[in-house]
């Protein structure tokens, strides 16, 4: 759906003081699919002296009737969804064999179209090319821009659809064109009013003013694939928006996907640098668009992310009403709202626009990683924030999945990003299914080595996601890489969302604002690829790095889901796991280390809040250090005390910190595996702590003794 600038209401049933909801739920629900707003509440005749509220009295249903109403409400949600689906029982979809048969045969249609598009783009690339070389390339901008509009306008849908992902790119696009561009989302031309009326009528089988009890007598906006109307639903006065499709837009589409598909097999077979199979990503795009055409398949989209990612307070999914749906029209709660690159509209609600961008953000890395299932099409028209502070999607035709498995990797490849291990970074692309199990990864390292090792000297934090996607191209070119068309989609969701991010700030780093949730996932999931990447983070050339850990929990506690509890027991599992041999002996080394930095801290802060005079009385000794070590071991063990107490004091802090999360250590030091680690680290710590002692007393050189062979 589109974005729709016009207010949000809820209507109630019309007015009968004898009539009760179960009567109503009778006429209206089979009809509109879902109870009106009221569907919680009872109305009953008013007695005397009692709270009106029009010919009503309300009262809440008790917990059963709730049950009841709620129960009836998803049968008859299930029985018009049917329905629903029986209507578009008829809908096309993409199949490459039968536009080849079709178009096959019409040599002369298909000349007529590929001269249309190549003479649309090659006048308006030739006078780019005649404003560059009479110096007037920035003079003409918005000449330019506004005609390159009217000619994705006139070429019609799929390159509509190239213009609003342009629409999104400031970094790509001038100012000047961003403005023209954005226009192709909501503000194309429409279609007769009468067509779309008829196919209301046709394709639900009702007259019209038997559905609405009023619509708006002109489109309220118009897009690629369909235009929206506001209406009235005649049966419970709610308030929707109707999106009608274009007429003949599958004549339309069907060959443009058969043109564009021809062009892919030349580049596949002629253009070299490009190793991905064209087809196959123009196939999966054709596939995509052809499922928007069915707009019940978009209703059940939009139910499904609703499941999935409404449960968060500053996400809007708006309801569909499936007895007013069919394949060619869709009927959906009314949304008010501003699209997202309206800044100054946003904040003129008091909305802050990188709070919705964030929340947008948060929102997509929950589609893309965390369950997969994610929406293909984020233009600003699709995203709106409504008064309440709301970030509401729209438009549900454009849908696509992640692997589970390359979900994990994603994450992981981030992970060794941050580590610059390229090696790993390099494996990572079997399991996104880059590279088939064949091809040597070995000479992909260097070129990762190279384009990393120079844009990561400044943190990762401050990439922004353009650049890494810029760099990793220019390897993906170089090597048998196959971009599989998942992939592609992530792409173009997460380019479109960064776009919008630099509409509000031109130095926002989606990496930054991604990094909470990167983290908390690294902390509390307990997927094993997962517990890996955390040790893999964690631990490195045997040693504990505190300093990654502090890193990650104060990024985690920025995430509203984090939990320190959740966080302690997959590290629990593993640690205390049949596998989990190599990591007990790192933590008993480390478990050594952190005892005597804390124990040895206290000492020396005891030592140096004792006067000077009293120092020398009793230790007969001047110097600052009570300990025989370096200088620089005293600021390393005095730093490594410093870390651990801060990382502490952070789960300590945490919002969901309860002193009894501690209680599964405990009841985990009862098991035999558990009780000898803790004799191995209790001896471990013993024996450090008697060297130390012995070099006191003999007053033995600096250096400490080891027994980390000994553990």
């Amino acid at each position: 759906m589109v974005a729709l600038p016009l207010s949000y209401a809820v209507g109630y049933p019309p007015s009968s003081s004898g009539m009760m909801i179960s009567e109503l739920s009778g006429i209206c629900a089979w009809r509109a699919g879902v109870l009106p707003r009221a569907a919680l509440v009872e109305a009953t005749p008013v007695p005397a002296g009692r709270e009106r509220s029009g010919n009503y009295a309300i009262q809440v249903v008790d917990g059963g009737s709730r049950s009841a109403l709620s129960s009836r409400n998803r049968t008859n949600d299930m029985q018009a969804e049917a329905r629903a689906m029986a209507r578009a029982a008829n809908a096309s979809v993409y199949s490459q064999e039968l536009l080849a048969l079709k178009y096959n045969s019409r040599p002369i249609k298909v000349l007529r179209r590929t001269l249309e598009i190549l003479i649309g783009l090659g006048t308006f690339a030739l006078k780019l090319l005649v404003d560059e070389r009479s110096g007037h390339l920035n003079q003409n901008k918005r000449v330019r821009a506004t005609e390159l509009r009217r000619v994705f306008t006139r070429l019609g849908p799929t390159f509509v659809k190239i213009g609003q992902g342009l629409s999104t790119r400031p970094d790509i696009c001038p100012p000047e064109y961003l403005e023209e561009l954005s226009e192709l989302q909501d503000a194309l031309p429409t279609f007769p009013n009468a067509e779309a009326f008829s196919c209301i009528e046709k394709e639900l089988g009702l007259p019209l003013d038997s559905i609405y009890s009023s619509i708006s007598p002109s489109p309220i906006a118009a897009a690629s694939l369909g235009q929206v109307y506001k209406a009235q639903l005649r049966c419970s006065g709610q308030i929707v928006a109707v999106k009608v499709q274009r007429p003949c837009i599958e004549e339309a589409i069907g060959l443009d996907f058969y043109l564009i598909r021809g062009l892919g097999f030349l580049i596949n077979k002629y253009v070299d640098i490009i190793s991905s199979d064209v087809v196959a990503l123009i196939d999966e795009f054709a596939r995509r668009v052809y499922q928007e055409l069915n707009y019940v398949q978009e209703g059940q989209n939009a139910r499904r992310f609703k499941k999935l990612y409404a449960d968060k307070e500053d996400v809007l999914v708006p309801e569909i009403f499936w007895d007013y749906t069919s394949g060619k029209v869709l009927t959906m709660e009314w949304v008010n709202g501003v699209k997202l690159n309206e800044q100054e509209a946003i904040e003129k609600q008091g909305l802050k626009v990188l709070d919705l961008v964030n929340a947008g953000i948060q929102c997509s890395l929950r589609q893309l990683l965390e369950y997969g299932y994610f929406h293909a099409d984020p233009h600003p028209g699709n995203l709106l924030a409504t008064p309440e502070g709301k970030l509401a999607f729209l438009d549900f035709g454009m849908m696509s999945e992640t692997p589970e498995e390359a979900r994990f990797a994603i994450i992981g490849h981030v992970v060794h990003m941050v580590n610059r291990d390229y090696e790993a970074m390099a494996r990572d692309y079997y399991a996104l299914d880059f590279l088939s199990p064949d091809v040597d990864v070995s000479p992909i390292v260097p070129a990762l080595r190279n384009f990393f090792d120079d844009a990561l000297n400044s943190s990762v934090s401050e990439l922004n996601f353009k650049t890494i996607v810029d760099g990793l191209g220019a390897v993906l070119y170089q090597y048998p890489f196959n971009v599989p068309a998942y992939y592609a989609l992530i792409l173009r969701s997460l380019t479109v969302l960064e776009g919008l991010a630099l509409y509000a700030d031109p130095n926002f780093k989606v990496l930054a604002a991604s990094y909470p949730y990167f983290a908390k996932r690294l902390l509390t999931d307990p997927n094993p690829y997962l517990r890996d990447a955390l040790i893999e983070l964690l631990f490195k050339d045997g040693r504990f790095r505190w300093n990654r850990l502090e890193n990650l929990l104060v990024q985690g506690r920025k995430d509203r889901d984090f939990s320190a509890k959740d966080a302690l027991q997959p590290v629990l599992k593993l640690l205390l796991g049949p596998g989990g041999e190599e990591l007990r002996y790192l933590v008993i080394k480390e478990a050594v280390r952190v005892t005597e930095a804390i124990v040895l801290g206290m000492m020396i802060d005891t030592y140096n809040s004792i006067p000077d005079i009293l120092r020398t009385v009793v230790f007969n000794v001047t110097t600052p250090r009570p300990l025989i070590m370096s200088g620089s071991e005293q600021e390393s063990m005095m730093e490594l005390r410093n870390q651990v107490l801060r990382v502490w004091g952070l789960l300590r802090t945490s919002e969901a910190f309860d002193p009894a999360l501690l209680q599964p250590i405990l009841q985990v030091l009862q098991e035999p595996e558990a009780r000898n680690l803790g004799q191995r680290v209790l001896g471990g710590i013993t024996q450090r702590l008697a060297a130390r002692l012995l070099q006191q007393l003999l007053r033995t050189p600096t250096t400490v003794l080891s027994t980390s062979k000994k553990l």
